[in-house]
């Protein structure tokens, strides 16, 4: 083997072969992970480091590139939780409840998962829950009264709404259908409902703003 004009010895393949051969630096990696993340999706700061483990990084060279992330802006944890509550209470109907257990599924402290469910007005989220009843109502006029109620209190327990306000819902559209059932929550506020199915939305939509 020649090179420039001379025979190169095994030395010099070696050296060229472990040039080639040697690894990335493990910051780059981990700026490759992240980009590649956050290219596909919003990403929480634990998002990002649970990838960056997934993918060898080692911890101090993800931690370094997570704190220059999250100085340039690509990272903001309470501006995710903002954004992830308005738009899971507003296309799911979710409340408060399911909201703050999908927020620390993704990793957000609980004050910033505090602060942003907290910015969602208590009235707003009553008014969810009516809109959800009346949807649900509709949908099942003409079967029996009792497992209409029983179908909407599952659906409102899925979503994370206490039993006492899906009862008082309930009652009142029932009452404004002219429906003539006397309810009694202990009976109707069943969870597992027939013809419900639990909200697995999170599953397939982590990291995702629908």
């Amino acid at each position: 083997m020649t090179r420039n004009g001379r025979a190169s010895g095994p030395e010099e393949a070696g050296a060229f072969e472990a040039k080639a051969e040697k690894p990335q630096d493990p910051e780059a990696r981990a700026r490759q992970i992240c980009l590649r993340l956050l290219t596909a999706a919003p990403r929480t700061r634990a998002e990002l480091a649970q990838g960056m483990r997934r993918g060898g990084v080692p911890a101090e060279a993800a931690e370094a590139v997570l704190v220059r992330f999250t100085d340039a802006g690509l990272i903001d944890d309470a501006a995710f939780a903002r954004a992830w509550v308005e738009s899971r209470h507003y296309s799911r109907g979710l409340s408060k409840r399911s909201l703050s257990a999908e927020l620390t599924r993704h990793g957000i402290k609980t004050e910033e998962i505090r602060e942003a469910v907290d910015a969602l007005d208590p009235e707003q989220e009553v008014a969810t829950a009516r809109r959800l009843v009346e949807q649900k109502m509709a949908s099942t006029r003409g079967r029996p009264p009792e497992a209409r109620a029983r179908q909407a209190a599952g659906m409102l327990a899925r979503k994370g709404y206490p039993p006492g306000l899906a009862f008082r819902l309930i009652r009142e559209v029932m009452q404004q259908e002219g429906t003539g059932l006397d309810l009694d929550a202990d009976a109707y506020l069943d969870p597992d409902a027939e013809d419900e199915t639990p909200d697995a939305s999170h599953s397939r939509e982590v990291g995702y703003f629908l």
